[in-house]
């Protein structure tokens, strides 16, 4: 998956149109060109920045049908979760993994009333089920969570669900859109709809960032798949377009592997604020979040707010034995939640907004997938194009996503082993160290990344920056942030040596990371206070 080429055929496209153009490079993005292309249709893919730089590189890193939508009795949403949970663990074993989970039980009526929510869990998953959840007793729950306060446990509730890795799983979409002829190009943002003389959409108008070329792009359907910056693209075509997305913020801590010792979750159902909050075994380290704040506007940086630090630290302390404080962070990251405000709904209070999608189609015959979450952006692209075949006067042809195995596709990977987030490609990488000792060592002493990665990443993954390698390739940002910066001038020679920049572009790249990384270092804070939910009643 090489840059130059994808570009190369845009231009030699010219005038033709294309039968899907797809505007954003997030999860659905990719999910709407992997469909459209293995349906046989000619698609681009066309993002703004690099891939998955919004929200879909910050989620909790968990495919799953969602506990607190059971409780909320959205029964459908739960269902359809649990099968894409089980169609993702099939189709990308080498990126998607069971992960047990413990709700930890101090109070008598816990044990019961959750082991029952459990058995439902289990029920609605039917057979795409990971493993059957049961009660444990005190002694089961320590075994598995040893770092866990001691201090009046009667015991637990294991369920199973499952967990992944975000981005590479976004990079391997984006190549399997590319193995079944899809164009897909990173730092090319929309800039204009263009309309036929019926006024409805045509194609777009897009600018190469690296080279301020521009294109005229002729489609037969465009779909808008930006999530959070859905209303955006909108206005390119109606400016007196209104809102539908209330965007919603959670952040995540990530702490040392030690404050959960083993591979073992913890779900806490009921926070202080009714919040479900998580502490889960990632890549060696531990995440804990998440929040749920209403903001005004959606950003591709957005800010925690110190309160909703202290909310995470405070309330994962009231479970584990030692308690994480500010010193502990190694990395601090937000994501922005697109949900989809309903007519009449008020947005103000997001936790209570819907996590399912939205068709939505303008008059001009613009295409809008927003909302869902990153378990259901399979079932979401299937809606989407089924909409676009219509839409574009396409040749109806069936999806063929639920059987379809994703680049990289590798059984048997082992998710604490070496470059197992590559699946089969880590071979390739494993052979390219061999070549070349010096990219086989690691950059950091904190973490296990090595050299050869970075040039992968620019020679296979499309990175341009030393943002990209880091952040969304190898995950060193999101790990810890400090080892991040330090590795940060071996891959800017690293990077400016596979794509021919020279030592300026090097310096300047690792000045904008390095201030780009103060926030994940909690060095940054968004100033004020979040805004407050409104209570129902």
């Amino acid at each position: 998956m090489k840059r130059a080429e994808m570009i190369a055929r845009v231009r030699e496209r010219g005038s033709e149109p294309w039968d899907v153009v797809v505007i954003g490079g997030g999860a659905t993005g990719a999910g709407v060109a992997v469909d459209a292309a293995t349906r046989g249709f000619s698609v681009l893919l066309l993002e703004r920045e690099d891939f998955g730089k919004g929200t879909s590189s910050r989620s909790t890193k968990l495919v799953h049908g969602g506990v607190r939508y059971l409780e909320q009795g959205n029964i459908s949403l739960v269902m359809e979760a649990l099968k894409e949970r089980g169609l993702l663990l099939r189709n990308a074993p080498h990126l998607v993994h069971d992960l047990e989970f413990v709700v930890p039980n101090y109070s008598w009526w816990e044990t019961p009333f959750y082991g029952i929510g459990m058995k439902v869990y289990d029920v609605l998953a039917g057979k795409y089920g990971f493993g059957k959840s049961r009660i444990l007793s005190r002694e089961e729950t320590l075994e598995r969570l040893p770092t866990l306060r001691q201090e009046d446990l009667r015991g637990g509730v294991i369920y199973h669900d499952g967990q992944f890795d975000d981005a590479r799983l976004l990079i391997d979409l984006m190549k399997t859109a590319a193995d079944h002829g899809a164009a897909v190009v990173n730092y090319m943002p929309v800039v204009e709809l263009t309309k036929d003389g019926d006024g409805f959409i045509n194609g777009v108008v897009a600018t190469d960032r690296e080279t301020a070329e521009g294109f005229e792009i002729a489609a037969r359907v465009v779909v808008n798949a930006t999530g959070m910056f859905t209303d955006e693209i909108r206005r390119l075509d109606d400016g007196e377009a209104k809102n539908m997305v209330a965007p919603s913020q959670g952040i995540h801590l990530v702490l040392p592997g030690a404050f959960l010792r083993g591979n073992t979750a913890i779900m806490v159902p009921h926070t202080s604020d009714g919040r479900v909050l998580f502490a889960i075994p990632w890549h060696e380290h531990t995440v804990v979040g998440t929040t749920d704040t209403p903001i005004d506007a959606p950003s591709y940086e957005p800010l925690p707010y110190e309160q909703e630090i202290e909310f995470v630290l405070q309330t994962a302390g009231e479970y584990l034995t030692s308690k994480p404080t500010r010193a502990d962070v190694l990395s601090v990251y937000v994501g922005i939640r697109p949900l989809v405000k309903a007519a009449g709904s008020d947005s103000s209070k997001t936790s209570a907004l819907s996590r399912d999608h939205t068709i939505h189609i303008d008059q001009s015959g613009l295409l809008t997938i927003v909302g869902g979450k990153w378990t259901t952006y399979r079932h979401m692209a299937e809606d989407a194009v089924n909409h676009a075949i219509t839409l574009g006067k396409l040749e109806d042809r069936p999806c063929v996503t639920r059987d379809l195995r994703i680049h990289g596709y590798k059984q048997g990977v082992d998710p604490r082993g070496d470059l197992w987030v590559y699946g089969a490609d880590g071979e390739k990488i494993r052979a390219m160290a061999a070549a070349a000792p010096e990219l086989a060592q690691p950059m950091s002493r904190e973490l296990p990344q090595i050299a050869a990665e970075v040039v992968w990443a620019a020679r296979e993954e499309m990175a341009r920056t030393v943002e990209d390698a880091l952040a969304r390739r190898t995950r060193a940002l999101f790990l810890h942030a400090r080892a991040a910066v330090a590795m940060a001038p071996l891959v800017a020679s690293l990077l400016a040596a596979e794509l021919g920049r020279d030592e300026s572009w090097a310096r300047e790249q690792v000045a904008q990371f390095s201030e780009l990384a103060r926030q994940y270092n909690l060095e940054r804070v968004a100033e004020g206070n979040p805004p407050t939910e409104k209570k129902d009643g």
